[in-house]
């Protein structure tokens, strides 16, 4: 095995701030622990919670790097103790709880997976934090059953590209809310069967009206706010709504009453502190049943843009425009 360097280039936030307080800092590269691998990033996608625990509103896990980055794509380095069914050289993409924003990055081996056959390594960075969030809060949590009517707000959002295309695979009716004309339109290319410009629309009268008075069997909502309550108006009889972030604040008051007379379910969940337990059950799960649909050409990566690792506060400034259609990606 080719010997590794002692000290690698990472991006640091010596003091929350904005984009600029994003720094080049010289670490000692990993080393990985029994059933972890180490991992030669080539790619590392940027995820809302970057800027979140960029600004110190999102504070690493117990024990995890505080380097910013959630998700990578490279090729295997070394392997810890007891981990099998990877080589040295193999290029796969890895879910992390930090450490993705540099030259070196090690991952708990059942949150690793190989590069779907026919990607390149900025593709496949974009995948993990998306479609490991969109499987377990979509398919695991709300259950989201062929046939039903499935909302997702942000459509054209890193998480919103990925579950629009996967609940449509997966034989579910398609809503999506987006910012703009344009944006709608990316939406229904991705599959939405129905675009909303909340911009110019009121969602909750758009998705009644397409689905004949019915509403939404399952709703994936990261804006929380004055959505929560529009949310339980928009749902069906026995929905599901799933929480997983909240742009427009976490704390509201709402009448209970709909909840009860509609039966619904609003449940929420993180994915960053989890366990590896877990996060290897939904990789197993992808590996299984997504994987396939990737390979395949019937789930696609959609890439807005890409930025060298030593430009990451010009990337983080595309994400704070919401300008964006799909997933920023940082190369190394």
């Amino acid at each position: 095995m080719t010997s590794l360097p002692d000290t690698q280039s990472v991006i640091a936030v010596p003091m929350p701030g904005g984009p600029d307080a994003l720094v080049v800092e010289t670490r000692a590269v990993p080393v990985p622990g029994p059933g972890e691998v180490l991992v030669k990033v080539e790619a590392a996608g940027l995820n809302r919670p970057d800027v979140l625990q960029r600004e110190g509103g999102y504070p690493p896990p117990k024990g995890a790097s505080d380097i910013l980055g959630l998700e990578i794509a490279g090729r295997v380095a070394a392997l810890g103790e007891g981990v099998e069914g990877f080589s040295i050289g193999d290029a796969v993409v890895a879910l992390l709880s930090g450490g993705g924003y540099a030259e070196w990055a090690v991952a708990d081996a059942r949150c690793v997976l190989p590069l779907p056959k026919g990607l390149g390594m900025v593709e496949g960075a974009s995948l993990p934090e998306t479609f490991f969030t969109v499987w377990s809060n979509v398919f695991d949590r709300a259950g989201l059953k062929p046939g039903e009517v499935f909302l997702v707000h942000g459509g054209t959002s890193g998480i919103g590209v990925t579950a629009i295309q996967l609940a449509k695979a997966f034989g579910a009716v398609v809503i999506a809310t987006a910012g703009s004309a344009e944006k709608c339109a990316r939406c229904r290319e991705l599959g939405a069967d129905l675009a909303i410009d909340y911009r110019t629309e009121d969602f909750v009268q758009a998705v009644k009206n397409f689905t004949g008075g019915k509403g939404a069997d399952v709703i994936l909502d990261m804006v929380g706010g004055g959505y929560i309550e529009r949310n339980h108006e928009a749902a069906a009889v026995e929905g599901r709504i799933v929480q997983i972030a909240f742009l427009q604040g976490s704390k509201v008051t709402i009448n209970f009453m709909r909840v009860m007379l509609k039966r619904l379910t609003h449940t929420g969940s993180t994915l960053r502190a989890r366990d590896g337990a877990f996060k290897g059950a939904v990789a197993a799960a992808l590996r299984e049943k997504v994987w396939p649909l990737i390979e395949a050409g019937a789930v696609k990566p959609v890439i807005d843009s890409t930025f060298p690792l030593g430009e990451v506060a010009a990337a983080h400034r595309r994400m704070e425009t919401n300008a964006h259609v799909g997933k920023i990606v940082l190369t190394v």
